[in-house]
């Protein structure tokens, strides 16, 4: 773990404290995208769980939703579950609310407690990849294991590509 950025040395420690021993790579190439990632680890771009920040509308909470790198967020349906409407969260809000920059926004290891929602569509895998708290760091996990791992709620949130 020395080894790692500090970024995703934290990222490593938040693993670890929930009882897991995923392994974070740090990679040459990036993985800021679903795209990159899938390219720079040899899988396909659906094995992506990437973490997309919304900010809650009246409350302005911040709302994490780990979808399947092929889908788009279905922003009514996590508003339904949620209760109120979803807006933008723009590069400062993300940092500010998770620790960690866009790109490399990893399930866990927030600086805060984070509503979570994960997309159903990510169970079809025997593996998954989640970015792992910088653009070039992921690791690899049973999806199964996602909803432990960060507390969130699996559900139709995610809309497959048309």
């Amino acid at each position: 773990m020395a080894d790692l950025s500090s970024s995703a040395r934290k990222v490593q420690v938040a693993l670890e404290a929930r009882g897991f021993s995923f392994e974070i790579q740090e990679l040459d190439k990036s993985t800021r995208t679903a795209a990159e990632a899938a390219t720079a680890i040899g899988c396909e771009v659906a094995q992506i769980a990437k973490s997309i920040l919304f900010r809650g509308k009246e409350s302005g909470r911040a709302v994490l939703v780990i979808a399947s790198g092929v889908n788009r967020v279905d922003e009514k349906a996590v508003a339904a579950l949620l209760g109120e409407k979803l807006g933008k969260a723009d590069a400062d809000f993300v940092r500010a609310e998770t620790g960690f920059v866009i790109g490399g926004v990893p399930p866990v290891g927030h600086d805060k407690p984070i509503e979570t929602f994960i997309d159903e569509d990510i169970l079809a895998f025997d593996a998954i990849w989640a970015a792992a708290g910088t653009p070039f760091a992921v690791f690899r996990l049973d999806p199964h294991s996602l909803a432990a791992l960060t507390g969130g709620r699996v559900a139709r949130v995610g809309l497959p590509p048309s």
